[in-house]
């Protein structure tokens, strides 16, 4: 064991106040997939709900791509959200990622529901933020587990 080792090891994690900001993007992460999960259902399975034609999306494709699409996103935007609240670093790295894609998704998506798709935007923006600038805080939830 190096000595930079047993210094990480002596040392505890110091919890910040930004701890409890990550763990609400977690949480964040989990709604903007679980909204992005019904969208893309609704698109799959009622792609006559959408008020909007498909040629009037920036994308012209038809809704059960895009329903697939955001059912894709949203899953992932799930366990990212999930491993931000466990504290692993894969997660920081894959919402962060996922967020910036899916923003840009339902920005396509706009014409088709406005209402949610602010909604995730204005998620996906606070979760890049948040896990850019004050993800590190995370770490405190991985003390003491392997």
């Amino acid at each position: 064991m190096t000595h930079s080792q047993r210094l990480q090891a002596e040392e505890p994690e110091v919890t910040t106040a930004w701890l409890g900001w990550v763990v609400f993007i977690g949480i964040l992460l989990c709604a903007a997939g679980l909204i992005n999960a019904v969208q893309g259902l609704v698109a799959v399975f009622d792609d006559g709900f959408y008020r909007a034609s498909t040629s009037a999306l920036v994308v012209d494709v038809d809704y059960v791509v895009w329903g697939w699409a955001l059912l894709i996103f949203g899953i992932t935007l799930l366990f990212a959200g999930a491993g931000v609240v466990l504290g692993y670093r894969w997660a920081r790295v894959v919402g962060v990622v996922v967020a910036s894609i899916n923003a840009l998704v339902n920005l396509g998506f706009a014409t088709a529901y406005p209402t949610w798709t602010i909604l995730a935007v204005c998620f996906d923006v606070s979760a890049i933020y948040a896990l850019i600038v004050h993800g590190g805080a995370a770490r405190a939830l991985r003390v003491g587990r392997k």
